[in-house]
Protein backbone atom coordinates (compact mmCIF):
# COMPACT_ATOMS: atom_id res chain seq x y z
CA UNK A 1 0.00 0.00 0.00
CA UNK A 2 1.44 3.43 -0.92
CA UNK A 3 1.97 6.01 1.95
CA UNK A 4 1.47 9.45 1.80
CA UNK A 5 1.69 12.30 4.05
CA UNK A 6 -1.26 13.88 2.53
CA UNK A 7 -1.25 17.65 2.36
CA UNK A 8 -4.01 19.86 0.96
CA UNK A 9 -3.29 20.45 -2.38
CA UNK A 10 -3.17 23.99 -2.76
CA UNK A 11 -1.91 24.79 0.83
CA UNK A 12 0.72 22.58 0.52
CA UNK A 13 -0.08 22.01 4.17
CA UNK A 14 -2.52 23.17 7.01
CA UNK A 15 0.15 22.08 9.52
CA UNK A 16 3.36 24.15 8.00
CA UNK A 17 5.25 25.81 10.72
CA UNK A 18 4.33 29.58 10.66
CA UNK A 19 6.48 31.64 9.08
CA UNK A 20 9.56 34.48 10.86
CA UNK A 21 9.64 37.77 9.34
CA UNK A 22 13.69 37.54 10.50
CA UNK A 23 14.23 34.45 8.03
CA UNK A 24 15.39 35.24 4.67
CA UNK A 25 13.90 33.31 1.32
CA UNK A 26 14.86 29.95 0.25
CA UNK A 27 14.57 27.77 -2.82
CA UNK A 28 15.61 24.09 -2.36
CA UNK A 29 16.27 22.04 -5.40
CA UNK A 30 16.25 18.22 -4.68
CA UNK A 31 18.04 16.15 -7.73
CA UNK A 32 16.85 12.77 -8.52
CA UNK A 33 19.47 10.92 -11.39
CA UNK A 34 17.60 8.14 -12.32
CA UNK A 35 15.83 7.69 -15.87
CA UNK A 36 14.64 5.01 -17.75
CA UNK A 37 16.98 5.39 -20.47
CA UNK A 38 19.16 8.69 -21.49
CA UNK A 39 18.39 10.51 -24.16
CA UNK A 40 20.87 11.17 -26.55
CA UNK A 41 21.27 14.79 -25.96
CA UNK A 42 21.63 14.62 -22.48
CA UNK A 43 24.29 16.31 -20.21
CA UNK A 44 23.22 16.48 -16.95
CA UNK A 45 23.76 14.16 -14.15
CA UNK A 46 21.93 10.96 -14.50
CA UNK A 47 21.90 7.05 -14.25
CA UNK A 48 19.52 5.23 -16.78
CA UNK A 49 17.95 1.88 -14.48
CA UNK A 50 15.37 1.28 -16.88
CA UNK A 51 17.08 -2.58 -17.17
CA UNK A 52 19.18 -1.97 -13.94
CA UNK A 53 17.82 -5.60 -11.68
CA UNK A 54 18.97 -3.51 -8.85
CA UNK A 55 17.50 0.09 -9.58
CA UNK A 56 14.55 -0.01 -6.95
CA UNK A 57 17.37 -0.46 -4.13
CA UNK A 58 19.29 2.17 -5.51
CA UNK A 59 16.54 4.63 -5.74
CA UNK A 60 15.20 3.71 -2.11
CA UNK A 61 18.67 4.32 -0.62
CA UNK A 62 19.62 6.91 -2.63
CA UNK A 63 16.16 8.87 -1.32
CA UNK A 64 17.69 7.80 2.28
CA UNK A 65 20.63 9.40 1.89
CA UNK A 66 18.87 12.87 0.67
CA UNK A 67 16.67 12.87 3.34
CA UNK A 68 19.27 12.56 5.82
CA UNK A 69 20.95 15.72 3.74
CA UNK A 70 18.06 17.59 4.06
CA UNK A 71 17.63 17.49 7.96
CA UNK A 72 21.34 17.83 8.55
CA UNK A 73 20.71 20.80 6.16
CA UNK A 74 17.96 21.82 7.84
CA UNK A 75 19.96 22.33 11.59
CA UNK A 76 22.40 24.20 9.66
CA UNK A 77 19.69 26.55 8.15
CA UNK A 78 16.34 26.85 9.29
CA UNK A 79 17.04 29.45 11.40
CA UNK A 80 18.08 31.95 8.40
CA UNK A 81 15.58 30.78 6.20
CA UNK A 82 11.98 29.98 4.73
CA UNK A 83 11.65 27.73 1.90
CA UNK A 84 8.86 29.23 -0.17
CA UNK A 85 9.84 27.02 -3.30
CA UNK A 86 11.14 23.71 -3.62
CA UNK A 87 12.03 21.85 -7.61
CA UNK A 88 12.42 18.35 -7.79
CA UNK A 89 14.60 17.67 -10.90
CA UNK A 90 16.45 15.27 -12.87
CA UNK A 91 16.47 12.64 -14.64
CA UNK A 92 13.29 11.45 -14.24
CA UNK A 93 12.05 12.05 -10.69
CA UNK A 94 8.61 10.68 -11.90
CA UNK A 95 9.57 7.07 -12.14
CA UNK A 96 10.32 7.05 -8.57
CA UNK A 97 7.27 5.59 -6.28
CA UNK A 98 5.13 8.82 -5.26
CA UNK A 99 5.60 7.77 -1.57
CA UNK A 100 8.93 8.78 -2.40
CA UNK A 101 8.28 12.25 -3.15
CA UNK A 102 5.93 12.26 -0.42
CA UNK A 103 8.63 11.66 2.14
CA UNK A 104 11.27 14.39 0.40
CA UNK A 105 8.70 16.72 0.81
CA UNK A 106 7.54 15.76 4.55
CA UNK A 107 11.93 15.91 5.50
CA UNK A 108 11.61 19.52 4.23
CA UNK A 109 8.67 20.76 6.16
CA UNK A 110 10.37 18.80 9.06
CA UNK A 111 13.93 20.54 8.74
CA UNK A 112 12.74 24.14 7.69
CA UNK A 113 10.07 26.80 7.40
CA UNK A 114 7.92 25.35 4.42
CA UNK A 115 6.06 28.38 3.71
CA UNK A 116 2.39 27.27 3.50
CA UNK A 117 1.67 28.21 -0.38
CA UNK A 118 5.37 27.03 -1.68
CA UNK A 119 6.07 26.31 -5.25
CA UNK A 120 6.48 22.49 -5.39
CA UNK A 121 7.69 21.78 -8.65
CA UNK A 122 8.62 17.94 -9.57
CA UNK A 123 9.93 17.08 -13.07
CA UNK A 124 8.33 14.24 -15.06
CA UNK A 125 8.17 12.34 -18.64
CA UNK A 126 5.46 10.72 -20.24
CA UNK A 127 5.51 7.01 -19.62
CA UNK A 128 5.95 7.56 -16.00
CA UNK A 129 2.82 9.03 -14.90
CA UNK A 130 -0.42 6.98 -13.83
CA UNK A 131 -3.54 8.50 -12.74
CA UNK A 132 -2.83 6.93 -9.58
CA UNK A 133 0.42 8.08 -9.35
CA UNK A 134 -0.69 11.84 -9.73
CA UNK A 135 -3.28 12.41 -7.55
CA UNK A 136 -0.74 10.67 -5.10
CA UNK A 137 1.82 13.54 -6.06
CA UNK A 138 -0.93 16.07 -5.53
CA UNK A 139 -1.91 14.75 -1.92
CA UNK A 140 2.40 14.91 -1.19
CA UNK A 141 2.05 18.50 -1.78
CA UNK A 142 3.26 18.61 -5.52
CA UNK A 143 1.51 21.39 -6.69
CA UNK A 144 3.34 22.45 -10.30
CA UNK A 145 4.25 19.84 -12.64
CA UNK A 146 6.94 19.85 -15.39
CA UNK A 147 6.60 17.73 -18.18
CA UNK A 148 9.19 16.85 -21.19
CA UNK A 149 7.70 16.75 -23.99
CA UNK A 150 10.03 18.13 -26.63
CA UNK A 151 8.17 17.78 -30.05
CA UNK A 152 5.09 16.58 -31.66
CA UNK A 153 7.05 14.85 -33.83
CA UNK A 154 7.57 10.97 -33.71
CA UNK A 155 10.11 10.72 -35.63
CA UNK A 156 12.37 13.40 -34.35
CA UNK A 157 11.75 11.50 -30.36
CA UNK A 158 13.09 8.68 -31.41
CA UNK A 159 16.45 10.12 -33.12
CA UNK A 160 16.02 12.60 -29.35
CA UNK A 161 16.04 9.06 -27.90
CA UNK A 162 12.91 9.81 -25.93
CA UNK A 163 11.31 7.06 -24.62
CA UNK A 164 7.57 8.57 -25.17
CA UNK A 165 5.21 9.40 -28.44
CA UNK A 166 3.44 12.72 -28.69
CA UNK A 167 0.24 10.16 -27.92
CA UNK A 168 1.58 9.15 -24.87
CA UNK A 169 2.12 12.73 -23.97
CA UNK A 170 -1.42 14.23 -24.49
CA UNK A 171 -2.38 10.96 -22.16
CA UNK A 172 -0.01 12.03 -19.36
CA UNK A 173 -1.18 15.72 -20.02
CA UNK A 174 -4.95 14.93 -19.98
CA UNK A 175 -4.32 12.49 -16.38
CA UNK A 176 -2.19 15.65 -15.23
CA UNK A 177 -5.62 17.95 -15.32
CA UNK A 178 -7.72 15.02 -14.38
CA UNK A 179 -5.68 14.74 -11.38
CA UNK A 180 -5.84 18.57 -10.24
CA UNK A 181 -2.97 20.08 -11.73
CA UNK A 182 -3.98 23.92 -12.47
CA UNK A 183 -0.14 24.96 -12.85
CA UNK A 184 1.96 22.59 -15.63
CA UNK A 185 5.03 23.48 -17.70
CA UNK A 186 5.58 21.58 -21.02
CA UNK A 187 9.33 21.23 -21.79
CA UNK A 188 10.16 21.75 -25.97
CA UNK A 189 13.66 21.45 -27.70
CA UNK A 190 14.04 23.06 -30.98
CA UNK A 191 17.04 23.02 -33.81
CA UNK A 192 17.72 19.47 -33.36
CA UNK A 193 19.52 17.68 -36.05
CA UNK A 194 16.94 16.97 -39.23
CA UNK A 195 14.17 19.57 -37.71
CA UNK A 196 12.37 21.93 -39.83
CA UNK A 197 10.78 25.21 -39.02
CA UNK A 198 7.86 23.97 -40.26
CA UNK A 199 8.09 21.06 -37.49
CA UNK A 200 8.72 23.53 -34.99
CA UNK A 201 6.03 25.34 -35.40
CA UNK A 202 3.97 22.36 -35.68
CA UNK A 203 5.32 21.83 -31.83
CA UNK A 204 4.53 25.10 -31.04
CA UNK A 205 1.11 25.35 -32.31
CA UNK A 206 -0.08 22.15 -30.50
CA UNK A 207 1.35 23.05 -27.33
CA UNK A 208 -0.28 26.23 -27.73
CA UNK A 209 -3.31 24.84 -27.75
CA UNK A 210 -3.43 22.75 -24.85
CA UNK A 211 -2.71 26.00 -23.17
CA UNK A 212 0.00 25.30 -20.62
CA UNK A 213 0.55 27.48 -17.41
CA UNK A 214 4.35 27.57 -18.84
CA UNK A 215 6.20 26.45 -21.86
CA UNK A 216 9.70 25.90 -21.91
CA UNK A 217 11.78 26.08 -24.87
CA UNK A 218 15.14 25.28 -25.30
CA UNK A 219 17.71 25.78 -28.13
CA UNK A 220 19.26 21.91 -28.96
CA UNK A 221 23.37 22.09 -27.74
CA UNK A 222 25.74 19.76 -28.31
CA UNK A 223 27.18 18.87 -24.80
CA UNK A 224 30.55 17.12 -25.04
CA UNK A 225 29.99 13.13 -23.23
CA UNK A 226 26.50 12.52 -24.74
CA UNK A 227 25.54 10.22 -28.02
CA UNK A 228 25.13 13.33 -29.53
CA UNK A 229 28.31 15.04 -29.63
CA UNK A 230 29.80 11.55 -31.17
CA UNK A 231 27.44 11.99 -34.00
CA UNK A 232 28.69 15.16 -34.35
CA UNK A 233 32.04 14.62 -34.01
CA UNK A 234 32.18 11.54 -36.03
CA UNK A 235 30.14 14.14 -38.60
CA UNK A 236 27.32 11.80 -38.41
CA UNK A 237 25.01 15.18 -38.09
CA UNK A 238 25.45 18.85 -39.52
CA UNK A 239 27.01 21.41 -37.52
CA UNK A 240 24.03 23.73 -35.98
CA UNK A 241 22.99 26.34 -38.53
CA UNK A 242 22.56 29.39 -36.17
CA UNK A 243 20.41 31.43 -38.27
CA UNK A 244 18.24 28.13 -38.38
CA UNK A 245 17.88 28.38 -34.33
CA UNK A 246 17.17 31.86 -34.66
CA UNK A 247 14.57 31.74 -36.66
CA UNK A 248 12.76 29.06 -35.03
CA UNK A 249 13.52 31.03 -31.58
CA UNK A 250 11.64 34.23 -33.13
CA UNK A 251 8.92 31.89 -34.50
CA UNK A 252 8.27 30.64 -31.34
CA UNK A 253 7.80 33.83 -29.68
CA UNK A 254 5.65 35.62 -31.90
CA UNK A 255 3.28 32.55 -31.67
CA UNK A 256 3.91 32.76 -27.66
CA UNK A 257 2.71 36.49 -27.88
CA UNK A 258 -0.43 36.37 -30.02
CA UNK A 259 -1.45 33.55 -27.33
CA UNK A 260 -0.90 36.01 -24.58
CA UNK A 261 2.38 34.55 -22.85
CA UNK A 262 4.34 36.75 -20.64
CA UNK A 263 8.46 35.91 -22.29
CA UNK A 264 9.74 36.40 -19.05
CA UNK A 265 13.18 34.67 -19.44
CA UNK A 266 14.86 34.09 -22.63
CA UNK A 267 13.58 30.60 -22.60
CA UNK A 268 11.01 30.91 -20.83
CA UNK A 269 7.31 32.25 -21.59
CA UNK A 270 3.92 31.94 -19.26
CA UNK A 271 0.61 32.92 -18.85
CA UNK A 272 0.97 35.93 -16.63
CA UNK A 273 1.42 35.00 -12.95
CA UNK A 274 2.83 31.60 -13.47
CA UNK A 275 6.16 32.42 -13.79
CA UNK A 276 8.41 29.96 -12.40
CA UNK A 277 9.38 31.30 -8.61
CA UNK A 278 11.59 28.53 -7.77
CA UNK A 279 13.52 29.51 -11.16
CA UNK A 280 13.32 33.48 -10.59
CA UNK A 281 15.54 33.14 -8.19
CA UNK A 282 18.42 31.83 -9.97
CA UNK A 283 18.02 35.02 -12.50
CA UNK A 284 17.24 37.41 -9.43
CA UNK A 285 20.50 36.65 -7.47
CA UNK A 286 18.61 34.76 -4.56
CA UNK A 287 19.86 32.22 -2.32
CA UNK A 288 19.17 28.66 -3.28
CA UNK A 289 20.25 25.23 -1.63
CA UNK A 290 20.88 22.18 -4.07
CA UNK A 291 20.78 18.51 -2.47
CA UNK A 292 21.79 15.21 -4.20
CA UNK A 293 24.15 14.14 -6.67
CA UNK A 294 25.66 16.98 -8.81
CA UNK A 295 23.73 19.43 -7.19
CA UNK A 296 24.32 23.35 -7.06
CA UNK A 297 23.87 25.60 -4.35
CA UNK A 298 24.21 29.31 -3.48
CA UNK A 299 24.68 30.76 -0.02
CA UNK A 300 25.74 34.12 0.99
CA UNK A 301 27.88 34.48 -2.00
CA UNK A 302 29.22 30.44 -1.37
CA UNK A 303 28.65 28.50 -4.41
CA UNK A 304 28.46 24.80 -3.74
CA UNK A 305 28.59 22.02 -6.33
CA UNK A 306 27.82 18.16 -4.88
CA UNK A 307 29.41 14.72 -5.41
CA UNK A 308 30.91 13.99 -8.73
CA UNK A 309 30.68 17.53 -9.69
CA UNK A 310 32.45 18.49 -6.21
CA UNK A 311 33.17 21.82 -6.09
CA UNK A 312 33.06 24.89 -3.36
CA UNK A 313 33.66 28.50 -4.66
CA UNK A 314 33.79 31.90 -2.70
CA UNK A 315 33.09 35.00 -4.48
CA UNK A 316 35.16 37.67 -5.16
CA UNK A 317 32.98 41.23 -4.76
CA UNK A 318 33.37 41.55 -8.81
CA UNK A 319 32.06 38.00 -9.05
CA UNK A 320 28.86 38.92 -6.97
CA UNK A 321 28.74 42.11 -9.39
CA UNK A 322 29.04 40.26 -12.90
CA UNK A 323 26.61 37.05 -11.74
CA UNK A 324 23.72 39.62 -10.95
CA UNK A 325 24.17 41.24 -14.16
CA UNK A 326 24.54 38.44 -16.28
CA UNK A 327 21.68 36.59 -14.58
CA UNK A 328 19.38 39.54 -14.36
CA UNK A 329 20.05 40.14 -18.18
CA UNK A 330 18.39 36.94 -19.26
CA UNK A 331 14.87 38.23 -17.72
CA UNK A 332 12.77 40.75 -19.50
CA UNK A 333 12.98 42.88 -15.82
CA UNK A 334 17.12 43.53 -17.31
CA UNK A 335 19.47 44.70 -14.86
CA UNK A 336 17.99 47.60 -12.58
CA UNK A 337 20.40 49.89 -11.79
CA UNK A 338 18.89 51.11 -8.93
CA UNK A 339 18.73 47.61 -7.38
CA UNK A 340 22.39 47.20 -8.27
CA UNK A 341 23.31 50.17 -6.38
CA UNK A 342 21.88 48.81 -3.09
CA UNK A 343 22.76 45.21 -3.60
CA UNK A 344 26.87 46.04 -4.17
CA UNK A 345 27.22 49.53 -2.88
CA UNK A 346 28.58 51.35 -6.13
CA UNK A 347 27.20 52.47 -9.15
CA UNK A 348 26.68 49.35 -12.00
CA UNK A 349 29.16 51.76 -14.32
CA UNK A 350 31.20 52.60 -11.61
CA UNK A 351 32.03 48.54 -11.40
CA UNK A 352 32.55 47.98 -14.98
CA UNK A 353 33.86 51.32 -16.37
CA UNK A 354 36.22 49.15 -18.45
CA UNK A 355 33.65 47.85 -19.78
CA UNK A 356 31.33 50.17 -20.80
CA UNK A 357 32.72 51.14 -24.32
CA UNK A 358 32.77 47.56 -25.21
CA UNK A 359 28.72 47.67 -24.06
CA UNK A 360 27.95 51.03 -25.98
CA UNK A 361 29.03 49.05 -29.47
CA UNK A 362 26.67 46.72 -28.55
CA UNK A 363 24.05 49.42 -27.96
CA UNK A 364 25.18 51.31 -31.25
CA UNK A 365 24.17 47.92 -33.03
CA UNK A 366 20.62 47.85 -31.30
CA UNK A 367 21.06 44.98 -29.42
CA UNK A 368 21.48 45.75 -26.15
CA UNK A 369 19.30 48.78 -24.50
CA UNK A 370 19.90 51.59 -21.32
CA UNK A 371 16.62 52.96 -20.20
CA UNK A 372 14.68 53.95 -17.63
CA UNK A 373 17.21 53.17 -15.20
CA UNK A 374 17.26 49.75 -16.67
CA UNK A 375 19.79 47.60 -18.78
CA UNK A 376 17.65 45.17 -21.13
CA UNK A 377 18.55 42.72 -23.83
CA UNK A 378 16.72 43.70 -27.41
CA UNK A 379 14.65 41.02 -29.24
CA UNK A 380 17.79 40.92 -31.75
CA UNK A 381 20.37 40.82 -28.99
CA UNK A 382 18.58 37.49 -27.51
CA UNK A 383 20.89 35.43 -29.93
CA UNK A 384 24.16 36.92 -28.94
CA UNK A 385 23.09 36.91 -25.48
CA UNK A 386 26.20 35.19 -24.13
CA UNK A 387 28.12 37.35 -26.15
CA UNK A 388 26.93 40.37 -24.20
CA UNK A 389 26.43 38.89 -21.14
CA UNK A 390 30.47 37.38 -21.05
CA UNK A 391 31.17 41.49 -21.02
CA UNK A 392 30.29 41.70 -17.23
CA UNK A 393 32.01 38.46 -16.12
Amino acid sequence: MMMINKMNPDDNNEQMRPVQNTRRPLGIYIHIPFCISRCRYCGFYSQAVGKDPDAAQKEAAYVDRLITEILGRGRELAGRYTVDTMFIGGGTPSILPAEYISRLISSVQEAFCLEKGAEITMESNPGTLSEEKLKCLREAGVNRLSIGLQSFDNRILKAMGRIHTAEEFLKSYDMARKAGFRNVNIDLMFDFPGQTTAQWEDTMKKALALRPEHLSFYGLQIEEGTPLYEDYKMERIPELDEQKDAEMYFRALDLLGDAGYHHYEISNAALPGYECRHNLKYWRFQDYLGVGASASSFLDGVRITEYPGSERHVNTFLENCGEYVFTALRTDEGVSLEKFREQFGKPLWDVFSDRREEFEEYQSRGLVREEKGRILLTREGIPVSNEIMALFV
